[in-house]
């Protein structure tokens, strides 16, 4: 849809920055110093802010409650974060449609307005360059790999700035906050997080690590002036319809997650086991472990089938790491293992 006929940004130049890395990193920082920046060359820009537009009880609902399944909280996530890039695909087609955003159930409107204020004012050209700032944890490839689609989808320019800042400076941060996060998921983010890797995605490539352990210098802001200029100035190519054959290749990921999680499971289910004799469980209670754990690894494999069909459309285009998926993926079932198995041993002794 072309800009002079819509109102769409699709003949001006236009990115999506990509802002990410642990809570406290200096991420809004940063933005701060962008938006200056853009300002000072006549660029229109606004700071996309998850945290704001994604409504609180979004937040409260990801702590696991008795009876609610993982799975089902973490596709209700989605869809919030999904909703926020709904908000912004939609302003790049008609900055002033507004009526068919999502409901505020998924999204803030007022704070979704709030941030694209001044990109609608009347002093602002709608032919200057567009900048978009998503300021996010952003801690897995899939979550900038969506941010991504929108931009190829477009045309758009295509960047990340992943902030590395040390566990102890975040920490110390974000205990001066109105409302820090709370240490345990702070330490349990470290653990997940994945900083963009442009030699395992090619997508990816577009990239850069900035040190924010200290404080930010009008030279970082300049480092990452110039790979959004770049970006502007080099679109991601959108890519030919390929329904069927995305489909296979994602379905082709998904078996072979499957088939190797389903063999580390027969390990661990043997390793338990061989504990567990060692142990001198008695034979009922070797059988009860027996038809636990079994039970245990077919609803496990059943989940995890589900999510790769469901979760994982990026997988094939992103070259994903299938060894890293499955190992994360199995350490949730040995760890239920080991519970299975503890309450066993002790109820033999």
């Amino acid at each position: 849809m072309a800009a002079d006929e819509s109102g769409g940004v699709n003949r001006v130049s236009a990115c999506l920055c990509v802002l990410c890395g642990l809570p406290a990193a200096g991420k809004s920082t940063l933005a701060r110093g962008l938006l200056g920046t853009a300002a000072r060359l006549g660029w229109r820009a606004a700071v996309v802010q998850y945290d704001d537009l994604i409504p609180e009880h979004a937040f409260q609902n990801r702590v696991a409650e008795e009876g609610v399944e993982m799975q089902d909280m973490h596709t209700d996530w989605k869809i919030h974060r999904q909703a926020v890039l709904q908000c912004v695909e939609q302003f790049l087609e008609g900055p002033q449609v507004l009526a068919t955003l999502p409901s505020s159930r998924h999204i803030d409107r007022a704070a979704w307005e709030r941030c694209i204020k001044t990109l609608q004012q009347p002093e602002t050209s709608d032919r200057a360059p567009l900048l978009f700032l998503l300021d996010d944890n952003f801690y897995y490839p899939s979550m900038r790999y969506e941010v991504y689609q929108v931009a190829r989808k477009d045309s758009l320019g295509f960047c990340q700035v992943y902030l590395q800042c040390d566990l102890e400076s975040c920490n110390s941060r974000n205990q001066s906050r109105p409302e820090p996060v709370p240490t345990e998921v702070m330490e349990d983010m470290v653990r997940r997080i994945e900083p963009p890797n442009p030699q395992k995605n090619s997508w990816e490539k577009n990239s850069m690590s900035l040190n924010t352990s200290g404080t930010l210098s009008d030279s970082d802001i300049q480092k990452v002036m110039e790979l959004i200029f770049s970006a502007m100035s080099n679109p991601v190519s959108p890519v030919e319809d390929n329904t069927e054959q995305t489909e296979a290749d994602r379905l082709k990921c998904a078996t072979s997650v499957i088939h190797q999680a389903d063999q580390a499971c027969r390990r661990l289910v043997s390793e338990a086991m061989k504990t567990a004799k060692e142990s001198q469980v008695p034979p009922e209670h070797m059988k009860s472990l027996a038809a636990q754990l079994n039970e245990a690894k077919a609803t496990f494999l059943h989940n995890l089938r589900k999510q790769m069909l469901q979760e994982a459309a990026f997988m094939q285009e992103e070259d994903m790491d299938i060894d890293r998926v499955v190992k994360r993926a199995v350490d949730v079932f040995d760890h239920e293992k080991q519970e299975v198995l503890s309450r066993i041993i002790n109820e033999a002794t």
